[in-house]
Protein backbone atom coordinates (compact mmCIF):
# COMPACT_ATOMS: atom_id res chain seq x y z
CA UNK A 1 0.00 0.00 0.00
CA UNK A 2 1.18 3.13 -1.10
CA UNK A 3 1.09 6.14 2.19
CA UNK A 4 -0.13 9.81 1.46
CA UNK A 5 0.94 12.62 3.90
CA UNK A 6 -1.87 14.34 5.61
CA UNK A 7 -0.89 18.05 5.95
CA UNK A 8 -3.41 20.06 7.60
CA UNK A 9 -3.74 23.63 7.75
CA UNK A 10 -7.09 24.61 9.29
CA UNK A 11 -4.85 27.34 11.73
CA UNK A 12 -3.25 29.04 8.36
CA UNK A 13 -5.54 28.79 5.22
CA UNK A 14 -8.64 27.41 7.17
CA UNK A 15 -8.19 30.93 9.28
CA UNK A 16 -8.59 32.85 6.07
CA UNK A 17 -12.26 31.76 6.67
CA UNK A 18 -14.08 35.33 6.88
CA UNK A 19 -14.92 35.85 10.34
CA UNK A 20 -12.54 33.18 11.81
CA UNK A 21 -9.86 33.94 13.99
CA UNK A 22 -7.87 31.62 16.64
CA UNK A 23 -6.31 32.72 19.66
CA UNK A 24 -3.17 31.14 21.15
CA UNK A 25 -4.97 29.29 23.47
CA UNK A 26 -7.58 27.89 20.88
CA UNK A 27 -4.55 27.24 17.86
CA UNK A 28 -2.46 25.31 20.90
CA UNK A 29 -5.87 23.18 21.60
CA UNK A 30 -6.15 22.30 17.42
CA UNK A 31 -2.68 21.81 17.00
CA UNK A 32 -2.57 18.74 19.62
CA UNK A 33 -5.42 17.22 18.98
CA UNK A 34 -4.61 17.10 15.26
CA UNK A 35 -1.52 16.09 16.22
CA UNK A 36 -1.43 13.45 19.22
CA UNK A 37 -5.33 11.93 18.72
CA UNK A 38 -6.03 12.43 15.00
CA UNK A 39 -2.76 11.76 13.84
CA UNK A 40 -2.32 14.06 10.83
CA UNK A 41 1.31 13.99 9.77
CA UNK A 42 1.75 17.97 9.41
CA UNK A 43 0.56 20.89 10.64
CA UNK A 44 0.75 24.29 9.09
CA UNK A 45 -0.12 26.75 11.69
CA UNK A 46 0.03 30.63 10.77
CA UNK A 47 1.51 33.01 8.42
CA UNK A 48 4.84 34.73 9.17
CA UNK A 49 4.73 38.87 9.68
CA UNK A 50 1.01 39.10 10.05
CA UNK A 51 0.68 40.06 13.66
CA UNK A 52 1.97 39.72 17.08
CA UNK A 53 -0.79 37.82 18.19
CA UNK A 54 0.02 35.30 15.74
CA UNK A 55 4.10 35.18 16.62
CA UNK A 56 2.57 34.87 20.20
CA UNK A 57 0.42 32.21 18.87
CA UNK A 58 3.30 30.44 16.78
CA UNK A 59 5.84 30.94 19.96
CA UNK A 60 3.32 28.81 22.14
CA UNK A 61 2.95 25.74 19.65
CA UNK A 62 6.50 25.80 18.65
CA UNK A 63 7.50 25.39 22.63
CA UNK A 64 4.82 22.92 23.26
CA UNK A 65 5.91 20.66 20.21
CA UNK A 66 9.56 20.97 21.22
CA UNK A 67 8.65 19.22 24.40
CA UNK A 68 6.80 16.60 22.94
CA UNK A 69 9.54 15.97 20.01
CA UNK A 70 7.02 16.87 16.77
CA UNK A 71 8.63 20.64 16.14
CA UNK A 72 9.35 19.24 12.85
CA UNK A 73 5.89 18.65 12.33
CA UNK A 74 4.73 22.57 12.91
CA UNK A 75 4.90 24.56 9.28
CA UNK A 76 4.77 28.19 8.71
CA UNK A 77 3.89 29.82 5.65
CA UNK A 78 6.74 32.69 4.43
CA UNK A 79 7.70 34.40 1.24
CA UNK A 80 10.58 35.93 -0.48
CA UNK A 81 11.11 38.59 1.10
CA UNK A 82 14.50 39.35 1.98
CA UNK A 83 14.85 36.72 4.41
CA UNK A 84 12.24 38.56 6.78
CA UNK A 85 9.90 35.34 7.23
CA UNK A 86 13.11 33.59 7.99
CA UNK A 87 13.79 36.00 11.09
CA UNK A 88 10.12 35.59 12.07
CA UNK A 89 10.04 32.05 11.83
CA UNK A 90 13.44 31.97 13.99
CA UNK A 91 12.04 34.12 16.43
CA UNK A 92 8.73 32.12 17.14
CA UNK A 93 11.07 29.05 17.25
CA UNK A 94 10.02 27.27 14.25
CA UNK A 95 12.05 24.72 11.85
CA UNK A 96 9.98 24.28 8.95
CA UNK A 97 9.38 26.88 6.40
CA UNK A 98 6.98 26.77 3.48
CA UNK A 99 8.00 29.23 1.21
CA UNK A 100 5.04 30.77 -1.13
CA UNK A 101 6.49 31.24 -4.74
CA UNK A 102 4.94 31.65 -8.35
CA UNK A 103 3.20 29.11 -9.98
CA UNK A 104 2.23 30.40 -13.06
CA UNK A 105 4.04 33.22 -15.70
CA UNK A 106 0.41 35.72 -14.66
CA UNK A 107 1.50 35.76 -11.40
CA UNK A 108 5.09 36.38 -11.56
CA UNK A 109 5.06 38.96 -14.27
CA UNK A 110 2.20 40.56 -13.07
CA UNK A 111 3.02 40.68 -9.35
CA UNK A 112 6.53 40.45 -8.83
CA UNK A 113 7.81 41.93 -12.43
CA UNK A 114 10.30 39.63 -12.67
CA UNK A 115 11.75 37.05 -15.33
CA UNK A 116 11.62 33.14 -14.13
CA UNK A 117 15.65 33.32 -14.05
CA UNK A 118 15.55 36.34 -11.04
CA UNK A 119 12.48 34.35 -9.38
CA UNK A 120 14.45 31.30 -8.88
CA UNK A 121 17.37 32.94 -8.40
CA UNK A 122 15.85 34.85 -5.30
CA UNK A 123 14.37 31.58 -4.08
CA UNK A 124 17.32 29.55 -3.71
CA UNK A 125 18.86 32.82 -1.57
CA UNK A 126 15.90 32.37 0.69
CA UNK A 127 16.78 28.50 0.97
CA UNK A 128 20.21 28.51 1.22
CA UNK A 129 19.76 31.40 4.10
CA UNK A 130 17.17 28.72 5.48
CA UNK A 131 19.59 25.99 6.09
CA UNK A 132 22.33 28.13 7.60
CA UNK A 133 19.70 29.01 10.54
CA UNK A 134 18.61 25.23 10.57
CA UNK A 135 15.01 25.93 8.72
CA UNK A 136 13.83 22.96 5.96
CA UNK A 137 12.46 24.56 3.48
CA UNK A 138 9.14 23.70 1.51
CA UNK A 139 7.74 25.92 -1.69
CA UNK A 140 4.13 26.62 -2.67
CA UNK A 141 3.42 27.12 -6.54
CA UNK A 142 0.84 29.34 -6.04
CA UNK A 143 -1.33 29.57 -8.75
CA UNK A 144 0.04 26.46 -10.21
CA UNK A 145 -3.32 25.22 -11.81
CA UNK A 146 -3.28 28.27 -13.94
CA UNK A 147 0.07 28.10 -14.32
CA UNK A 148 -0.43 24.40 -16.51
CA UNK A 149 -3.32 25.69 -17.84
CA UNK A 150 -1.42 28.47 -19.45
CA UNK A 151 2.24 28.71 -19.07
CA UNK A 152 3.32 24.72 -18.69
CA UNK A 153 6.75 25.23 -19.71
CA UNK A 154 7.14 28.11 -16.84
CA UNK A 155 5.90 25.29 -14.49
CA UNK A 156 8.39 23.31 -16.07
CA UNK A 157 10.89 25.44 -16.08
CA UNK A 158 10.51 26.42 -11.87
CA UNK A 159 10.36 22.58 -10.78
CA UNK A 160 13.33 21.63 -12.45
CA UNK A 161 15.15 24.42 -10.82
CA UNK A 162 13.57 23.51 -7.62
CA UNK A 163 14.28 20.08 -7.60
CA UNK A 164 17.86 20.19 -8.24
CA UNK A 165 17.57 22.24 -4.03
CA UNK A 166 17.83 20.85 -1.12
CA UNK A 167 13.91 21.63 -0.64
CA UNK A 168 11.76 18.60 0.67
CA UNK A 169 8.59 19.45 -0.76
CA UNK A 170 6.94 21.27 -3.79
CA UNK A 171 3.18 21.74 -3.51
CA UNK A 172 1.04 22.25 -6.61
CA UNK A 173 -2.06 24.69 -5.22
CA UNK A 174 -5.15 24.58 -7.23
CA UNK A 175 -4.91 28.35 -6.03
CA UNK A 176 -8.39 29.54 -7.26
CA UNK A 177 -10.30 26.12 -7.28
CA UNK A 178 -10.49 26.14 -10.99
CA UNK A 179 -9.61 22.30 -11.83
CA UNK A 180 -11.78 19.56 -12.76
CA UNK A 181 -10.88 15.87 -11.71
CA UNK A 182 -9.56 15.42 -15.48
CA UNK A 183 -7.44 18.22 -15.59
CA UNK A 184 -6.02 17.62 -11.88
CA UNK A 185 -5.07 14.05 -12.81
CA UNK A 186 -2.97 14.97 -16.19
CA UNK A 187 -1.37 17.95 -14.58
CA UNK A 188 -0.41 15.94 -11.56
CA UNK A 189 0.75 13.09 -13.92
CA UNK A 190 2.57 15.39 -15.87
CA UNK A 191 4.59 16.59 -12.59
CA UNK A 192 4.96 12.88 -11.44
CA UNK A 193 6.30 11.68 -14.34
CA UNK A 194 8.73 14.21 -15.23
CA UNK A 195 9.97 14.58 -12.01
CA UNK A 196 9.65 10.87 -10.69
CA UNK A 197 12.29 11.32 -7.46
CA UNK A 198 10.26 14.99 -5.98
CA UNK A 199 7.57 14.88 -3.31
CA UNK A 200 4.56 16.26 -4.47
CA UNK A 201 1.58 17.90 -2.75
CA UNK A 202 -1.41 18.39 -3.99
CA UNK A 203 -3.11 21.48 -2.07
CA UNK A 204 -6.76 21.91 -3.67
CA UNK A 205 -9.73 24.95 -3.00
CA UNK A 206 -13.59 23.90 -3.28
CA UNK A 207 -14.78 27.06 -5.26
CA UNK A 208 -16.61 24.05 -7.43
CA UNK A 209 -17.21 21.96 -5.07
CA UNK A 210 -14.34 19.33 -6.70
CA UNK A 211 -11.97 19.64 -3.80
CA UNK A 212 -12.62 16.01 -2.51
CA UNK A 213 -12.48 14.93 -6.23
CA UNK A 214 -9.83 16.95 -7.21
CA UNK A 215 -7.89 14.88 -4.33
CA UNK A 216 -8.67 11.68 -5.75
CA UNK A 217 -7.20 12.08 -9.05
CA UNK A 218 -3.73 13.50 -7.67
CA UNK A 219 -3.82 10.79 -5.38
CA UNK A 220 -4.12 8.03 -8.77
CA UNK A 221 -1.89 10.28 -10.31
CA UNK A 222 0.79 9.72 -7.91
CA UNK A 223 1.57 12.84 -5.36
CA UNK A 224 3.14 11.64 -2.18
CA UNK A 225 1.25 14.44 -0.09
CA UNK A 226 -2.07 15.90 0.34
CA UNK A 227 -3.54 19.15 2.09
CA UNK A 228 -6.89 19.62 4.21
CA UNK A 229 -8.46 21.55 6.63
CA UNK A 230 -10.89 20.32 9.05
CA UNK A 231 -14.48 20.94 7.99
CA UNK A 232 -13.22 22.84 4.82
CA UNK A 233 -12.56 25.81 6.14
CA UNK A 234 -10.70 28.01 4.20
CA UNK A 235 -11.10 31.47 1.90
CA UNK A 236 -14.18 31.63 -0.42
CA UNK A 237 -15.76 27.80 -0.70
CA UNK A 238 -12.89 26.55 1.21
CA UNK A 239 -10.74 23.61 1.28
CA UNK A 240 -10.76 20.07 0.83
CA UNK A 241 -12.04 18.67 4.12
CA UNK A 242 -10.02 16.56 6.33
CA UNK A 243 -12.95 13.70 7.22
CA UNK A 244 -13.94 13.31 3.69
CA UNK A 245 -10.67 13.04 2.06
CA UNK A 246 -9.83 9.95 4.63
CA UNK A 247 -13.02 8.33 3.82
CA UNK A 248 -12.16 8.69 0.00
CA UNK A 249 -8.55 7.37 0.72
CA UNK A 250 -9.58 4.46 3.28
CA UNK A 251 -12.46 2.98 1.09
CA UNK A 252 -11.84 4.09 -2.52
CA UNK A 253 -7.76 4.67 -2.75
CA UNK A 254 -7.01 1.79 -0.40
CA UNK A 255 -4.22 3.88 0.37
CA UNK A 256 -2.17 3.70 3.91
CA UNK A 257 -2.49 7.02 6.33
CA UNK A 258 -1.94 7.43 10.25
CA UNK A 259 -5.36 9.02 10.82
CA UNK A 260 -7.55 7.88 13.61
CA UNK A 261 -10.87 7.78 11.98
CA UNK A 262 -12.33 7.74 15.65
CA UNK A 263 -11.32 11.61 16.13
CA UNK A 264 -12.03 12.75 13.20
CA UNK A 265 -15.50 13.87 14.69
CA UNK A 266 -13.85 15.31 17.77
CA UNK A 267 -11.60 17.52 16.19
CA UNK A 268 -14.76 18.37 14.18
CA UNK A 269 -17.02 19.50 16.92
CA UNK A 270 -13.74 21.55 18.56
CA UNK A 271 -12.82 23.66 15.34
CA UNK A 272 -16.62 24.03 15.11
CA UNK A 273 -16.75 25.50 18.57
CA UNK A 274 -13.68 27.63 18.11
CA UNK A 275 -14.44 28.91 14.48
CA UNK A 276 -17.94 29.91 14.80
CA UNK A 277 -19.15 28.49 11.42
CA UNK A 278 -21.30 25.57 11.46
CA UNK A 279 -20.88 21.83 10.35
CA UNK A 280 -23.78 21.52 8.06
CA UNK A 281 -26.46 19.05 8.88
CA UNK A 282 -25.83 17.12 6.09
CA UNK A 283 -22.04 17.57 5.34
CA UNK A 284 -20.70 14.06 4.88
CA UNK A 285 -19.28 11.80 8.00
CA UNK A 286 -19.19 15.02 10.71
CA UNK A 287 -22.78 16.36 9.64
CA UNK A 288 -25.74 16.18 12.77
CA UNK A 289 -28.17 14.36 10.11
CA UNK A 290 -25.41 11.67 7.73
CA UNK A 291 -25.75 8.35 9.91
CA UNK A 292 -29.96 9.54 10.54
CA UNK A 293 -32.33 7.19 8.48
CA UNK A 294 -35.24 8.64 7.57
CA UNK A 295 -37.18 6.33 5.60
CA UNK A 296 -39.57 3.95 6.98
CA UNK A 297 -38.24 1.63 4.19
CA UNK A 298 -34.47 2.38 5.37
CA UNK A 299 -35.39 1.45 9.11
CA UNK A 300 -37.12 -2.00 8.17
CA UNK A 301 -34.56 -2.71 5.61
CA UNK A 302 -31.62 -2.11 8.48
CA UNK A 303 -34.38 -4.43 10.97
CA UNK A 304 -34.40 -7.43 8.52
CA UNK A 305 -30.69 -7.47 7.10
CA UNK A 306 -28.66 -3.70 7.60
CA UNK A 307 -29.61 -3.35 3.89
CA UNK A 308 -29.33 0.36 3.91
CA UNK A 309 -25.71 0.08 5.46
CA UNK A 310 -22.76 1.20 3.78
CA UNK A 311 -18.75 1.19 4.66
CA UNK A 312 -19.04 4.43 6.23
CA UNK A 313 -19.85 3.00 9.76
CA UNK A 314 -20.62 5.85 11.79
CA UNK A 315 -18.94 3.66 14.88
CA UNK A 316 -16.08 4.47 12.63
CA UNK A 317 -16.44 7.54 13.34
CA UNK A 318 -16.87 7.80 17.05
CA UNK A 319 -21.02 8.11 16.18
CA UNK A 320 -24.21 6.34 16.03
CA UNK A 321 -26.88 5.53 13.72
CA UNK A 322 -29.79 6.78 14.31
CA UNK A 323 -33.77 6.25 13.30
CA UNK A 324 -35.20 9.72 12.35
CA UNK A 325 -39.25 10.25 13.51
CA UNK A 326 -40.97 12.26 11.38
CA UNK A 327 -43.86 12.01 8.73
CA UNK A 328 -41.63 9.57 6.31
CA UNK A 329 -41.69 6.98 9.38
CA UNK A 330 -42.26 3.99 9.47
CA UNK A 331 -43.23 1.57 12.08
CA UNK A 332 -39.45 0.16 11.38
CA UNK A 333 -38.09 3.80 12.47
CA UNK A 334 -40.46 3.67 15.38
CA UNK A 335 -39.67 0.04 16.65
CA UNK A 336 -35.67 1.44 16.57
CA UNK A 337 -35.90 4.28 19.20
CA UNK A 338 -38.27 2.31 21.19
CA UNK A 339 -35.52 -0.36 21.53
CA UNK A 340 -33.25 2.01 22.65
CA UNK A 341 -35.65 3.38 25.35
CA UNK A 342 -36.55 -0.20 26.29
CA UNK A 343 -39.98 0.27 25.46
CA UNK A 344 -41.92 -2.91 23.72
CA UNK A 345 -45.63 -2.44 22.03
CA UNK A 346 -47.76 -4.73 20.30
CA UNK A 347 -48.66 -4.71 17.04
CA UNK A 348 -51.77 -2.75 17.22
CA UNK A 349 -50.38 -0.01 19.65
CA UNK A 350 -47.84 0.38 17.35
CA UNK A 351 -50.16 1.01 14.18
CA UNK A 352 -51.64 3.78 16.78
CA UNK A 353 -48.33 5.61 17.92
CA UNK A 354 -47.12 5.39 14.62
CA UNK A 355 -49.90 7.03 13.39
CA UNK A 356 -49.22 9.99 15.83
CA UNK A 357 -45.52 10.42 15.04
CA UNK A 358 -46.40 11.19 11.20
CA UNK A 359 -49.63 13.71 12.15
CA UNK A 360 -47.22 15.52 14.11
CA UNK A 361 -44.40 15.11 11.30
CA UNK A 362 -47.17 16.34 8.84
CA UNK A 363 -47.73 19.52 11.03
CA UNK A 364 -43.75 20.29 10.98
CA UNK A 365 -43.24 19.10 14.55
CA UNK A 366 -40.10 18.16 15.81
CA UNK A 367 -40.17 14.15 17.26
CA UNK A 368 -37.49 13.54 19.34
CA UNK A 369 -37.10 9.66 20.39
CA UNK A 370 -37.11 11.21 24.41
CA UNK A 371 -40.87 12.40 23.33
CA UNK A 372 -42.11 8.61 22.63
CA UNK A 373 -43.32 7.96 25.77
CA UNK A 374 -45.58 10.83 26.56
CA UNK A 375 -46.94 10.12 22.75
CA UNK A 376 -47.32 6.50 24.01
CA UNK A 377 -49.46 7.56 27.24
CA UNK A 378 -51.32 10.54 24.82
CA UNK A 379 -52.40 7.80 22.27
CA UNK A 380 -52.65 4.55 24.63
CA UNK A 381 -54.59 6.55 27.18
CA UNK A 382 -51.94 5.76 29.95
CA UNK A 383 -53.43 6.10 33.44
CA UNK A 384 -51.83 9.03 35.02
CA UNK A 385 -49.22 8.03 38.56
CA UNK A 386 -51.63 9.26 41.11
CA UNK A 387 -49.91 11.77 43.29
CA UNK A 388 -49.99 10.45 46.90
CA UNK A 389 -47.65 13.45 48.35
CA UNK A 390 -47.96 16.96 47.51
CA UNK A 391 -46.25 20.42 49.08
CA UNK A 392 -49.10 22.27 50.38
CA UNK A 393 -47.10 25.40 51.62
CA UNK A 394 -44.11 25.74 53.68
CA UNK A 395 -42.40 29.24 55.25
CA UNK A 396 -38.89 30.08 56.16
CA UNK A 397 -37.45 32.54 58.15
CA UNK A 398 -34.16 33.89 58.58
CA UNK A 399 -33.52 36.52 61.54
CA UNK A 400 -29.71 37.59 62.32
CA UNK A 401 -28.12 35.55 65.56
CA UNK A 402 -30.89 32.61 65.13
CA UNK A 403 -30.73 29.86 63.55
CA UNK A 404 -33.06 29.47 60.05
CA UNK A 405 -36.20 28.06 60.43
CA UNK A 406 -38.43 26.39 58.17
CA UNK A 407 -42.32 25.54 58.74
CA UNK A 408 -43.67 22.43 55.92
CA UNK A 409 -46.73 21.84 55.22
CA UNK A 410 -47.68 18.37 53.17
CA UNK A 411 -50.51 16.82 51.78
CA UNK A 412 -50.06 12.66 51.83
CA UNK A 413 -53.41 10.73 50.94
CA UNK A 414 -55.36 13.87 51.05
CA UNK A 415 -54.36 13.99 54.40
CA UNK A 416 -52.08 17.63 55.60
CA UNK A 417 -49.13 17.20 58.00
CA UNK A 418 -47.30 20.40 59.46
CA UNK A 419 -44.11 20.68 60.87
CA UNK A 420 -41.83 23.09 61.77
CA UNK A 421 -37.87 22.59 62.59
CA UNK A 422 -34.56 24.95 62.88
CA UNK A 423 -31.34 23.88 60.88
CA UNK A 424 -27.95 25.40 59.99
CA UNK A 425 -29.58 27.04 56.87
CA UNK A 426 -32.70 27.03 55.07
CA UNK A 427 -32.52 24.12 52.91
CA UNK A 428 -31.13 22.19 56.11
CA UNK A 429 -34.06 23.39 58.21
CA UNK A 430 -36.88 23.07 55.62
CA UNK A 431 -35.39 19.19 54.78
CA UNK A 432 -35.42 18.75 58.74
CA UNK A 433 -39.31 19.52 58.59
CA UNK A 434 -39.93 17.41 55.76
CA UNK A 435 -38.13 14.26 57.42
CA UNK A 436 -40.15 15.14 60.96
CA UNK A 437 -43.52 14.50 58.92
CA UNK A 438 -42.07 11.38 56.99
CA UNK A 439 -40.46 9.89 60.39
CA UNK A 440 -44.13 11.04 62.49
CA UNK A 441 -45.90 9.01 59.70
CA UNK A 442 -43.47 5.75 59.77
CA UNK A 443 -44.20 5.32 63.63
CA UNK A 444 -47.91 6.57 64.18
CA UNK A 445 -49.55 5.18 60.84
CA UNK A 446 -49.50 2.65 57.96
CA UNK A 447 -48.94 5.23 55.26
CA UNK A 448 -45.17 4.19 54.70
CA UNK A 449 -43.35 0.50 55.33
CA UNK A 450 -40.87 0.45 57.42
CA UNK A 451 -38.54 -0.32 54.79
CA UNK A 452 -39.49 2.61 53.24
CA UNK A 453 -38.92 4.33 56.29
CA UNK A 454 -35.64 3.18 57.03
CA UNK A 455 -34.55 4.39 53.24
CA UNK A 456 -35.88 7.80 53.76
CA UNK A 457 -33.53 8.20 57.18
CA UNK A 458 -30.39 6.44 55.07
CA UNK A 459 -31.08 9.24 52.20
CA UNK A 460 -31.52 11.68 55.39
CA UNK A 461 -27.84 10.60 56.58
CA UNK A 462 -26.15 11.28 53.60
CA UNK A 463 -28.03 14.60 52.55
CA UNK A 464 -26.88 15.65 55.93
Amino acid sequence: MRTIEVMDTTLRDGEQTTGVSFNDAEKLAIARLLLEEVKVDRIEVASARVSDGELKAVKRLTKWAESHNCLERIEVLGFVDNNISLAWIQEAGGKVLNLLTKGSLKHLTGQLRKTKEQHLEDIEKVIIEAGKRGITVNVYLEDWSNGMLNSPEYVEYMVNGLSRTSVGRIMLPDTLGILNPDQTYAFCKSMTDKFPDVHFDYHSHNDYDLAVANVYYAIKAGVKGIHTTVNGLGERAGNAPLASIIGVMNDHLKVKTQIEESKLTKISSMVETFSGVRIPANKPLTGENVFTQCSGVHADGDNKDNLYFNNLLPERFGRVRRYALGKTSGKANIKKNLEDLGIELGPEDMKKVTKRVIELGDKKENVTPEDLPYIISDVLKTEQVVKRIKLKNYHLSLVQGLKPVATVSLQINKETYNETSVGDGQYDAFMKALWLIYEKLGKEHPVLSDYEVSILREEKQMLW
